[in-house]
C-alpha cells in the first residue's frame, strides 16, 4: 500500500543546507500499522509529511496503493491518504465549528450527503450531536483530538499518517485514543504509519517498525522483536533504555547525599 524508496529531503542551500532525511526506503502492506521512531530532529515527521504531500521539495520514489505519486496530487490521490497531527489544538481552526471541520474537507471533494457523513463523523469518533457546533476553545484535549481523527476520516481515506497523536494528551486520555485508532483500523481495513518517541506506544499499536537516527533507518524490527527486547543497532538499544524513564539507583548515592 505505501512504498518509499531512496527519499531524501532537504532544506536551505549551501552552508544553511539540512539534510533532514537521508535515502529512506520502506515498505508497508495493505493493513499493517508501521512504525517511525526516534528522537526529536530523527527526520521521522519529514518522511510523513512527505507522504501526506505537505513537502514537495524530495528526491525519490513514493508510491501509493500502486501508484507513484508527484509534488502535485490530483484529488482522488489527496483524499486516498490522509494525516492526523501532534497538536489537537493547533491543526485545528480557532473560529472553525467542529462542523465546519468536518464538513469542508467533504465540500472539497464534493461528497454527497455531508449532513449525515458529519454526523458519522462524529459518532465513530465517540461524540455526541452536543459536540458539533462547539469551537476547539470548548472541547478538552482529547475531544478535539477526536476531531481531527474525524475530519481525516471524514473522506473514507485507506491510509492514515499519525504524527505523535497522543504525545500532547494527558495519560488516561491517550489510551482512549490509541484505543479508538486501533479499533478504527480493524473496522475500516486501514493501513497506517505511526510517528513517535514513545517505543512502547509504538509496540501497541504497530506490527513492524522503523528506528530513525539522524535522517536514517539504522533498524527495521516487527513487534515481537521489541517486546523481546531483539535489537542490535547501539542507538536502538540507546533509544530503549531512555523509554525506560528513570532509574534512581543510579543517582542513589548522590541523592542521599543532598538527604
Amino acid at each position: 500500500m505505501i512504498t518509499v524508496e531512496d527519499l531524501s529531503v532537504n532544506f536551505g542551500h549551501g552552508t544553511t543546507r539540512i539534510d533532514a532525511v537521508k535515502h529512506v526506503s520502506f515498505a508497508v502492506a495493505p493493513g499493517e500499522s508501521f512504525g517511525l521512531v526516534g528522537e526529536s530532529g530523527s527526520g521521522k515527521s519529514t518522511v510523513v509529511g512527505a507522504i501526506a504531500g505537505l513537502l514537495d521539495d524530495w528526491h525519490g520514489r513514493i508510491a501509493l496503493a500502486g501508484q507513484p505519486v508527484g509534488r502535485v496530487r490530483p484529488l482522488a490521490q489527496r483524499r486516498l491518504v490522509q494525516m492526523v497531527f501532534q497538536d489537537p489544538y493547533g491543526s485545528l481552526h480557532p473560529r472553525h465549528t467542529t462542523d465546519r471541520t468536518l464538513s469542508e474537507p467533504a465540500a472539497i471533494h464534493r461528497l454527497p450527503d455531508i449532513e449525515a457523513l458529519v454526523r458519522k463523523g462524529l459518532s465513530d469518533v465517540g461524540l455526541g450531536p452536543e459536540h458539533r457546533f462547539r469551537y476547539p476553545h470548548q472541547l478538552s484535549g482529547g475531544q478535539r483530538q477526536r476531531v481531527a481523527i474525524a475530519r481525516a476520516l471524514i473522506l473514507e481515506p485507506r491510509i492514515l499518517l499519525l504524527d505523535e497523536p497522543t504525545s500532547a494528551l494527558d495519560v488516561s486520555v491517550q489510551a482512549e485514543v490509541l484505543n479508538l485508532l486501533r479499533r478504527i483500523r480493524v473496522e475500516r481495513g486501514l493501513t497506517m504509519i505511526m510517528v513517535s518517541h514513545n517505543l512502547a506506544v509504538i509496540a501497541y499499536m504497530c506490527d513492524r517498525l522503523a528506528v530513525m537516527n539522524r535522517g536514517e533507518i539504522v533498524e527495521t524490527l516487527d513487534a515481537g522483536q521489541l517486546r523481546r527486547h531483539d535489537f542490535s543497532h547501539p542507538y536502538t538499544q540507546q533509544l530503549f533504555r531512555a523509554s525506560e524513564g528513570y532509574d534512581r539507583s543510579l543517582f542513589g548515592d548522590a541523592l542521599e547525599a543532598t538527604q
